[in-house]
């Protein structure tokens, strides 16, 4: 299977660029939402922010005290807010590809990236609290467009080589198939998971993800959309319309799209457009209060 490519609008594609020799990390990364990003992963990193925002750090421990200051800062902040924004720490020294690939003026600097958009944040250090109070800001302005989603924790583990933190070593054989672009392995991996304890909430979510992605691929979006256009009534293409929706970032569309679906469809149609509604609701998360919310327009639907 080939890897699926990230080719939203606005990312920054590092595909042509070289891993440098003898790259690697300048520190090790300690935290439960952060990681040291190089050339090797960068993509892999941006690709995440198609869920959940993504902060990149960038600094220059040779150049800029003030640079890994404010780095540090933001690791400290991305734990306080659990998985709201992945926190990326990239050292320009080792790393100028990325630097100029992301056409970098000066660090220290942070940016954040949400589905694929990058946006400049800081551009120098600042008490935490103010930081805090800006990201709060930024993060709630996210929200209020449909996109929320949280990052999984990291295990705190660094890799001695990348000095990456490793993921939960529970999800990583179905995130490094996720990476490669085997979604039939990732759905395989989390659905053993689901087999071995039933009640691992992230492994559920995880694999609702993975068949989200098995749906989606290779299907163009405005086909869909035409396809659900001239037949309204359609479970099948309103279901791949609000899946697109839903990887899109577009969380509350591709519910209420499923929740007029039910009322407007009866028996057969209507238990279908219902189960297919309530896989994505375990994609996104039953504490997201966007599926609280609609859960609670579902019961009324049905009632």
């Amino acid at each position: 299977m080939s890897e699926q490519k990230f080719s939203r609008p606005g990312a920054v594609d590092l595909s042509g660029l070289q891993q440098p020799a003898g790259g690697g990390a300048s520190g090790a990364v300690s935290g439960a939402y952060s990681v040291y990003v190089d050339e090797q992963n960068f993509q892999s990193v941006l690709e995440s922010s198609m869920s959940a925002p993504v902060v990149l750090a960038f600094l220059s421990p040779s150049r800029s005290a003030e640079s890994v200051t404010l780095a540090d800062t933001m690791q400290v902040l991305s734990n306080e807010f659990e998985g709201r924004f992945l926190l990326g720490r990239v050292d320009i020294d080792r790393s100028p590809q990325i630097a100029q690939a992301m056409q970098i003026p000066s660090v220290p600097l942070v940016v954040l990236v949400a589905q694929g958009r990058p946006m400049p944040l800081f551009q120098q250090s600042a008490p935490i609290d103010d930081l805090r109070a800006a990201l709060t800001q930024v993060l709630q302005q996210l929200t209020a467009s449909g996109f929320s989603g949280r990052h999984q924790p990291r295990s705190g583990e660094v890799d001695a080589e990348t000095g990456e933190e490793a993921l939960d070593p529970r999800y990583a054989p179905a995130q490094d198939a996720l990476e490669r672009g085997d979604v039939d392995a990732a759905v395989a991996e989390y659905q053993k998971l689901i087999d071995a304890n039933p009640a691992d909430s992230e492994a559920a979510a995880g694999l609702a993800m993975a068949q989200l992605l098995k749906r989606t691929q290779g299907v163009d979006l405005n086909q869909a959309r035409e396809a659900a256009a001239a037949r309204p009534d359609d479970v099948d293409a309103q279901t791949m319309v609000a899946d697109l929706d839903l990887l899109g970032g577009h969380v509350d569309d591709a519910f209420n799209r499923l929740i007029d679906l039910v009322r407007r469809t009866s028996e057969g149609d209507r238990d279908k457009a219902r189960t297919h509604l309530i896989g994505l609701f375990g994609a996104v998360g039953n504490e997201d209060p966007r599926v609280q919310r609609a859960r609670r327009d579902l019961a009324s639907a049905l009632f």
